[in-house]
């Protein structure tokens, strides 16, 4: 068995990679380095919880972009890994072509891609918004396409796969996207080329379906079934130019697929799970242990709650003088707790059409801060004090509902991290 995997956790929030990984085998998996940032806001927050919750690891609180190759190379990471934003990912050609292209400023994938040049990491685990696949509205898929064309041009492979975590269990209905990109030099890239003639120039629709549905990693730990839905699959070759991808992409993408040596094939997959999902009542916590502040009393705030969720449709006038008719469908008053939770948003817990509204033992009440935590797989109250300065303190209700909302189910990571130490116990555990 591998001694160790360093990781080097990017854009790390308040820590959900590394409890994940910590989750699936805190022996192997040993988080060195993290980096997080937030560049519209003088306080560092969730810098400032991660620094208290890890303090044994290297937590760089600057602009990722202000981090030196000079530093990252000095970084023996085996991992990259982190949630980083759905942006606009088009390239161009520089004007004077220098490095072939440039990419709009601050688009955080860039840093991405410069880490992973400056480190050569083994593996890497990205999440985004499932949206990152359609996106954008315009040119479908593009977006990704680049994305991996940039890592190919690394000598990257990727498999990705969209998951709902209520599909899998859990307590949220939360789609997202995930990667796991591994590097091709690897045994375990090698074998692949050899069961699977994924080196090949033409790639049997089979040895892919034999991957995606039953040997890739993803399949493991997140079983599909053996069908498509609405019988969707596609197949891809990307141009060996990033910026040929951004200017030229045509092609389809799906929730789930796999990229080697530039060529990708890619279905709309089916959850095949039996795990149930994780109902709300399952992590509210018991009505005597929930502080009054959480609980609505107030009418106008009831009545404005029942008006947000309720179905609209409003007459508005456009900034050109345009009239127009705004409609929205209606939710439930509030939230069936047999079922497991909407997608948190960082919004979560203000007035709003989105934040979750409980209605228990004929009283309506916000979700506690706890009670995101479990939505999220974080352990109770990790995120209730922060250092700064050396001293701690408690952290906001605001700001612990934020990094919620802005945060990733750890225990996806975990399943992933489960998939990563099979690979490396079976193919890599010399290197």
């Amino acid at each position: 068995m591998a001694k160790e995997l360093k990781v080097l956790e990017l854009f790390a929030g308040v820590g959900g990679f590394r409890i994940g990984l910590d989750n699936a085998d805190k022996s192997l998996f040993k988080t060195k380095w993290s980096n997080q940032y937030e560049p519209s806001r003088k306080s560092q927050d969730a810098f400032d919880v991660y620094n208290y919750r890890f303090p044994d690891s290297e937590n760089i609180g600057i602009d990722v972009a202000e981090i030196s190759d000079e530093k990252f190379s000095s970084m023996d990471a085996d991992m990259i890994v982190g949630g980083f934003p759905c942006q606009d990912y088009s390239v161009a050609r520089s004007k004077k072509n220098e490095m072939g292209i440039q990419g709009k400023k601050g688009v955080l994938f860039w840093q991405i891609i410069r880490a992973a040049k400056d480190i050569h990491p083994k593996y890497m685990i990205f999440e985004n918004v499932d949206r990152l696949l359609k996106a954008p509205a315009k040119q479908r898929g593009r977006d990704f396409s680049i994305m991996l064309t940039a890592l190919n041009s690394l000598g990257y492979s990727v498999e990705w796969r969209v998951i709902n975590a209520a599909d899998y269990g859990r307590a949220q209905r939360r789609r997202r996207v995930y990667f796991f990109v591994f590097r091709n030099d690897l045994p375990y890239a090698k074998h692949l080329d050899e069961k699977y003639d994924f080196d090949e120039e033409l790639i049997p629709d089979d040895a892919y379906d034999e991957y995606i549905f039953k040997e890739g990693l993803f399949a493991k730990q997140f079983p599909i079934k053996e069908e498509l839905y609405k019988g969707r699959r596609a197949y891809y070759e990307l141009p060996d130019d990033i910026v040929a991808a951004s200017d030229n992409f045509t092609g389809k993408v799906f929730n789930t697929g796999i990229m080697r040596h530039g060529k990708y094939f890619t279905i709309d997959s089916v959850p095949n799970s039996d795990k149930k999902p994780t109902p709300l009542r399952d992590i509210v916590q018991p009505e005597d242990d929930i502080d009054e502040k959480y609980y609505i009393d107030d009418q106008a705030k009831i009545d404005k709650f029942a008006y947000l969720r309720g179905p609209k449709h409003i007459e508005r006038t456009s900034a050109d003088g345009h009239t127009y008719t705004y409609s929205e469908g209606g939710m439930s008053p509030y939230e069936d707790l047999s079922l497991p939770g909407r997608t948190m948003l960082t919004s979560e817990g203000s007035v709003n059409r989105s934040t979750h509204w409980l209605k228990i033992n004929d009283r309506y009440r916000v979700l506690t801060p706890i009670e995101a935590e479990r939505m999220q797989d974080f352990p109770d109250d990790w995120t209730k004090y922060k250092i700064v300065d050396g001293e701690v303190k408690e952290v906001s209700d605001r700001m612990r509902m934020f990094f919620m909302g802005n945060a990733l189910v750890t225990s996806i990571i975990e399943g992933i991290g489960k998939g990563i130490k099979e690979i490396v116990n079976e193919y890599d555990k010399n290197i």
